[in-house]
């Protein structure tokens, strides 16, 4: 399997914290396979740049074709490009490559984080007349934006300069312009925001991303992280909304997780923050979510008394045939669920796999009304019987998070119901203590502890370890979100026990 590749074509920094550098340490932190071409290298460290050398035009082509010709790559990334002849080359070398510029990420690098000239003032114009034309997204902070358009310095004051501005960049040539708001922040019920702004040209429509505003002077690279991770993000197939979103969340987690004093300037972003914070770094995160949760909140789902007169067929019939009739309405939510996952995904592998879980839902739904016509219920009583407000809260929960939530947030809302069910069908039948002759449940727990049930969780744990790979941020409050959701659908699992317990 290829992995997700991004090539970045920038100038080096010798300090670490920006360009090339800081470039492949944000695509290896978040997971993708990272190429690069040297256009430049630089003598500087936190405090600024004292000399610039600018590689051989000819050899800057040379590098992409070496690359291109071989490796290829899902996205790419520009950083510095320093004079008229690399600009001229890299676009004529890319022109040779189409397939490979439909996502081309541009962070137009003027001034370093220090102040220093890192493009001369005549590129700027083969920059738009020819860099742009062929730019998916252009990712330029205030000042940036204001040198292009040709504007005095402090013309951007307001956010309605900054929806003004960004669309005369798109009308340029990039498809997409998100112009950052690190350098205006904004003020909104007392507190103070960050706000970066993404104008789509083809629906004429503007976005805006709003986040905390982080106070530190940790901020060196930060345009070129942000600009690597949103084409991780593409690479990853993430749509531009999404990928603009996590590479904002990655920077975000980057600033707030300060490595501490780098040098005597503007230090560079905490590139390790993933491998510090993330809980699941090295393990399975099923097994991480599970153990997040607050004690006896699993346990009390998978050994709720429900479950446990089940196992020894004490359960009174009739909570049981009000828990299966309430549990038939809850899986047609949860077919719903994941053709929203889906929908939501532009991978055609995800959306198999999304669709062989369908396929599983169905069969389970199949024999569910082949169960329940062994207790003379039919399915049309199933039907005709109202949806509990168990059910309502629960299904609808799963729904909210998928609608208003990603990939990985629905598919946390859906997990505790398919690892749970495989594990109580698991340990119940391998349990010598369940009674199995002459207990009406057995069945039940025989369905769930089946080879093909077990082969719909076993899909579920490799797309969840699949979506985190690519969806958690780094940081530890993404983290804690994710969490949060696999406890609050854990303990709504719990209340369907509770449901079905309470009717008798």
């Amino acid at each position: 399997m290829i992995p997700p590749r991004v090539l970045t074509i920038a100038g080096s920094d010798s300090g670490g914290g920006a360009g090339i550098q800081a470039d492949l340490k944000t695509m290896t932190s978040l997971h993708v396979y990272g190429s690069s071409v040297l256009t430049s290298i630089t003598s500087q460290n936190t405090l600024g740049v004292d000399g610039i050398h600018t590689l051989p035009t000819e050899f800057v082509g040379k590098q992409i074709d070496a690359v291109l010709s071989d490796i290829g790559t899902d996205a790419i990334k520009i950083g510095m490009l320093a004079t008229i002849d690399i600009i001229n080359v890299v676009v004529d070398t890319l022109s040779r490559y189409p397939d490979a510029t439909k996502h081309l990420v541009v962070d137009p690098v003027m001034i370093s984080t220090s102040g220093s000239e890192l493009l001369t003032t005549s590129a700027v114009d083969t920059m738009k007349q020819k860099l742009f034309l062929i730019t998916y997204l252009l990712t330029p902070n205030v000042p940036e934006a204001e040198f292009l358009l040709g504007l005095e310095k402090g013309s951007i004051k307001t956010l309605d300069d900054v929806y003004k501005a960004s669309k005369e960049l798109a009308q340029m040539g990039p498809s997409y312009v998100l112009l950052k708001g690190g350098h205006l922040p904004q003020v909104r019920d007392g507190t103070t925001l960050m706000i970066d702004v993404l104008y789509d040209k083809s629906t004429d429509t503007w976005e805006e991303i709003v986040n905390p505003f982080i106070d530190t002077k940790n901020t060196h690279g930060t345009g070129c992280t942000l600009s690597s991770a949103i084409a991780s993000g593409l690479a990853k197939k993430m749509d531009i909304k999404e990928a603009v979103k996590t590479g904002i969340s990655y920077v975000a987690a980057a600033l707030d997780n300060s490595i501490g004093t780098i040098g005597s300037g503007a230090g560079p972003l905490n590139h390790f923050h993933n491998v510090v914070t993330k809980p699941y770094a090295g393990n399975s995160v099923v097994k991480a979510l599970i153990e997040s949760l607050p004690e006896d909140i699993w346990s009390n789902f998978i050994d709720h008394k429900f479950v446990r007169g089940i196992a020894d067929g004490t359960l009174k019939r009739e909570s049981f045939e009000h828990f299966i009739k309430q549990d038939y309405l809850y899986l047609q939510n949860y077919a719903r669920a994941a053709a929203l996952a889906a929908y939501k995904t532009r991978d055609i592998e995800m959306t198999a796999h999304y669709a062989k879980i369908i396929l599983h839902i169905h069969h389970e739904m199949k024999l569910h009304v082949e169960y329940c016509a062994s207790w003379g219920i039919t399915k049309e009583d199933i039907l005709n019987t109202p949806e509990s407000v168990y059910n309502v809260a629960y299904t609808r929960y799963v729904l909210d998070q998928g609608a208003t939530g990603d990939a990985m947030d629905l598919q946390v809302a859906m997990a505790p119901c398919s690892l749970g069910y495989g594990e109580i069908g698991k340990k119940l039948c391998n349990d010598p203590n369940t009674k199995r002759e002459g207990n009406p449940y057995w069945q039940w727990i025989v369905n769930y502890a089946a080879e093909d049930f077990q082969a719909s969780v076993d899909e579920n744990r490799a797309l969840l370890e699949k979506l985190a790979l690519h969806h958690i941020s780094t940081s530890a409050t993404r983290w804690s979100e994710v969490c949060e959701i696999f406890k609050q659908a854990t303990l709504l699992e719990i209340q369907f026990w509770e449901m079905g317990w309470k009717c008798a």
